[in-house]
């Protein structure tokens, strides 16, 4: 989209336009075809109309990240791809905000503004800069929308001053021709830039993924989940942190986080690997990438069931925000064969397979299974004490 069809659709007459759009999206239910058609009826500039049914599309994806929101907003695709969902941009910024209450903070590389929007509803002093003309734009724009200040410019974040600010934000681009590269160095900006960034207060969003050997000294990473999924870890600069590692999860019923103080030692006079109980006790994917699945032993006073695999046990129920609870129903024949009468026995048919720490590939599996029958299943297959274990579990 160019800058001069964006501030087109800002005007009255493009708003109309849009809301038209987004009236076609859903009377054809997202069909693109028929949903183009339409808008060319409305408007006859081919450039107008395919920017407003662009639009419309990306403001419907974009609910799930920015929630009602989302249909006052602009976005590119990619921009949207690489957006931070709101409630884990405003879990970040309100973090910053308690760090420094009123502060500024310049956020290096702002593409569309998701991340600025949540600084400025934190209250805080929001400013972006970014290379991309269009995506300044766009943020300018979405600032505006939602009513929230901050200022915006074009240029390139790794010569700016950042001196003038309480604080400021990174979000590398991991994205390359080729897809996600995973590889630090190949970021842009690259990891050196990051790791100088961190000298000064600063918090940088990078890959899940990313290893705690690359986590300087004193600097604090901290890996964050929404609804279940890990979407990103955040290193915070050392007069920010206040730990080594946590893991935040967000869900319905608010957030909750671990750190690497609440997390025993593996081994004698802290958690213990031990024979599986009544229960098992699947950690949060943050709390796995954070290396605290000991904090989750430990919350439900009980033990791993292998010394490198991710799984709790215990002999008591307990509901945590930090793990996933099932009743173990029993223990079934780990080899193919076997657990294919015993699951034919027990007539289930719907079967969910979790796996961790085998060579399994559950969609291949429940394909060879052969199941039939009303009875639904969900089964878990892992290791015990370094030996292959398949247990029929209840989630509750």
């Amino acid at each position: 989209m160019e800058i001069e069809t964006l501030d087109w659709l800002r005007t009255s007459e493009g708003e109309r336009l849009l809301e038209g759009a987004a009236l076609a999206w859903a009377e054809h239910a997202g069909d693109p075809v028929r949903v183009a058609s339409a808008v060319r009826r409305l408007e006859p500039d081919a450039e107008k109309a395919a920017a407003a049914t662009t639009q419309a599309q990306l403001r419907e994806k974009a609910v799930v990240k920015f929630g009602d929101a989302a249909h006052l907003m602009f976005f590119t695709p990619d921009a949207l791809e690489q957006a931070t969902r709101s409630r884990v941009a405003d879990h970040r910024a309100a973090r910053l905000a308690a760090a420094i209450p009123g502060g500024s903070v310049i956020d290096l590389g702002c593409g569309i503004g998701g991340d600025l929007l949540a600084f400025a509803r934190a209250g805080l002093v929001a400013a972006g800069i970014d290379q991309d003309p269009v995506r300044v734009s766009m943020a300018e724009a979405n600032l505006a929308a939602l009513g929230l200040a901050g200022a915006v410019l074009a240029g390139d974040a790794t010569t700016i001053d950042t001196s003038g600010f309480d604080a400021a934000f990174a979000d590398p681009a991991r994205r390359g021709g080729r897809g996600r590269v995973f590889d630090v160095d190949g970021w842009t900006p690259p990891w050196p830039w990051v790791l100088d960034l961190l000298t000064r207060r600063s918090l940088v969003k990078v890959a899940p993924g990313i290893g705690h050997d690359l986590v300087p000294r004193r600097v604090e990473a901290e890996w964050v989940s929404d609804g279940g999924e890990v979407k990103e870890a955040v290193l915070w600069s050392p007069d920010l942190s206040t730990t080594d590692r946590r893991a935040t999860v967000i869900g319905h019923g608010g957030l909750a986080t671990v750190t690497d103080e609440d997390a025993p030692a593996l081994g004698e006079d802290g958690v213990e690997v031990r024979p599986v109980g009544a229960f098992l006790y699947e950690p949060d994917g943050a709390v796995i990438r954070a290396g605290l699945v000991t904090a989750v032993a430990a919350g439900v006073r009980g033990g791993l069931i292998d010394e490198h695999i991710a799984y709790v046990t215990g002999d008591n129920s307990f509901s945590t925000p930090f793990a996933r609870g099932y009743r173990i129903l029993e223990e079934l024949p780990y080899r193919e064969k076997p657990l294919r009468a015993a699951l034919q026995e027990r007539r289930i048919g719907r079967l969910t397979i979790k796996k961790r720490g085998v060579q399994v590939v559950p969609e291949e599996l429940r394909k060879r299974l052969s199941l039939k029958g009303d009875n639904e299943g969900t089964l878990v297959m892992t290791r015990v004490a370094g030996q292959g274990t398949a247990l029929l579990v209840q989630p509750f």
